[in-house]
Formats: C-alpha cells, structure tokens, sequence
C-alpha cells in the first residue's frame, strides 16, 4: 500500500495518466492501479522500467523503492495469526512494524503494546470470538510486544492512555494492579513514554478519540495515521488530514501529565481504594 502510494504519487507529479504507463510496462491499466493500490506484487522488471518512467535516477530512492517492494512481497510475521485478525488489524501491525515512532491515545482501554498478558486475556474476551480465538489473539498481542521491544533502540512509543481508562477494571483487581506496575516498569526505559490525560481535567482536548500515529525513518514514506472505530479502523495518508491528526495529538500531549508526573499518578493509584 505505501509503495504503491508512492509510485502513485510519483506519476501524479509527472502528469501521467495510469493508462500511459501501462503501455510503458507493456501491461494493462489494472495492472498499474493494483501496482498502486498495494494488490500486485512487485517484479524487478517492472521496477526497472518504473524507475526509468518515473525518472527516478538517485540509487538511494531506488534502494529504498527496493527495499519496501522485497518487504512487499515477503510473507509477513502475522500470517500464523491472519485467521483471527481482521485485515484493518493486519494493517495496523504491518506498519507498526516499519515506524520508527508510534504515537497512540486510547481513551477506553490501554494500548497493545502497553498490555500485560492477564489483562489483554480480560480485554480481548469481552469481544467476539470464541475461547480459542481470544487465546490466539492474545498471543499475538504479546508477539507484537515481543518484536517492538527486540526492534533497534531508536524506535520509540509515546503513549496518551486517558486516566478514565486506568480507572475502568478489566478483570480482577490483581490484574488491574499488575497492569499498573507493569505501566510503571515500562516508564523507566527510553523506549517508552508514557503521559496520563487527567480524568477530572477540565476542557482536555480527548475528542480525537482512539488514535495512532505512524512514523518512518525512510524518507519516501509519509506519515500516516488511524483510527479505530467499533467496527474497525481508519487509515489517513492524506497530507491535510493526517496533519490534523498529528496536531491534535500533540495539543493532547501538551495539556497530559509529564511523564515523572504521570509515574507518581500510577503509584498513587496503586495506593487508593480504586482497584480493592
């Protein structure tokens, strides 16, 4: 999808029609539309003569225009898992993977990547599904914790979790207490940042509702956001919009507790009746 975003793009700015480059891959315009729309796989040949169509002369962009085509057309880590995950999730997980930086705010319930296994067990049954998709789904909620914390230093999660959501028990009280230290533990690696929009904060801006934000070191990838909606997910690769997303995360960040304070807001709930 972000390779054919960029070839798209490419052949936008050169004022070519879909229908022009076909006859220059001695192909048909559906081809060129499921090349841009992330439903084709990518054959050398063609990216040799795409490169030469698109003038894309610098070996850097090649290189990298390489690169994402070869993890195009790789087998991705989920598909064990794409059995029990819809394919907005399976979006989801193939850009978390090449982002640099995560930006998320859940407003419901704690991020992912935040979860301990008990209390995804406890969110991930209260949906659809029978026993042994929960259990498969929590696994792979745990391998995608597993791979973000084995993915070089530089890759980084700034996470907005809403106080109301650390308030809202899934499962025991154990498990919410689990859940709350393991917040805490995560808070002391650089990896992580963690912030805590204030339950009883007046005017905070948390109307951008459940977000997450992808950024790429590569530099022909854009960011992208999305969106989670109850029947599931949002992309935004649109420049306008997701350029508003980002600006009312970061609004949201602003206004949050730092994270030293919102550490000392995990112990204090530790310390209140709230989970007993």
């Amino acid at each position: 999808m972000v390779l054919g975003n960029a070839l798209r793009s490419r052949r936008n700015s050169l004022g070519l029609k879909q229908e022009e480059v076909a006859r220059y891959l001695e192909g048909s315009p559906s081809k060129v539309s499921r090349i841009e729309n992330g439903q084709h796989q990518f054959k050398e040949c063609d990216l040799r003569r795409l490169f030469t169509i698109y003038e894309v002369d610098d070996p850097l962009e090649q290189a990298q225009l390489r690169e994402l085509a070869e993890e195009a057309n790789r087998e991705p880590w989920w598909q064990p898992w794409s059995s029990v995950t819809q394919k907005h999730l399976q979006a989801v997980v193939s850009f978390e993977s090449m982002a640099q930086r995560i930006k998320v705010f859940e407003p419901l319930q704690l991020p992912g990547l935040l979860q301990t296994e008990a209390y995804a067990h406890a969110v991930i049954q209260g949906g659809s599904g029978d026993a042994r998709q929960h259990r498969a789904l929590a696994a792979f909620r745990m391998e995608r914790q597993l791979r973000f914390r084995q993915a070089p230093a530089d890759k980084k999660l700034i996470c907005i979790i809403d106080e109301g959501s650390l308030r809202r028990r899934y499962g025991t009280p154990e498990i919410m207490r689990e859940q709350v230290r393991h917040l805490i533990d995560l808070a002391t690696s650089p990896r992580y940042q963690i912030r805590i929009a204030e339950q009883d904060r007046y005017n905070l801006p948390v109307f951008i509702n459940s977000t997450t934000i992808w950024d790429f070191s590569t530099r022909i990838l854009p960011t992208i956001a999305y969106a989670e909606t109850f029947e599931g997910g949002l992309i935004f690769q649109d420049e306008e919009q997701v350029d508003e997303r980002i600006k009312k995360f970061d609004a949201l960040r602003n206004q949050s507790l730092s994270p030293a304070r919102s550490v000392q807001r995990l112990r204090d709930l530790l310390k209140s009746n709230c989970y007993r």
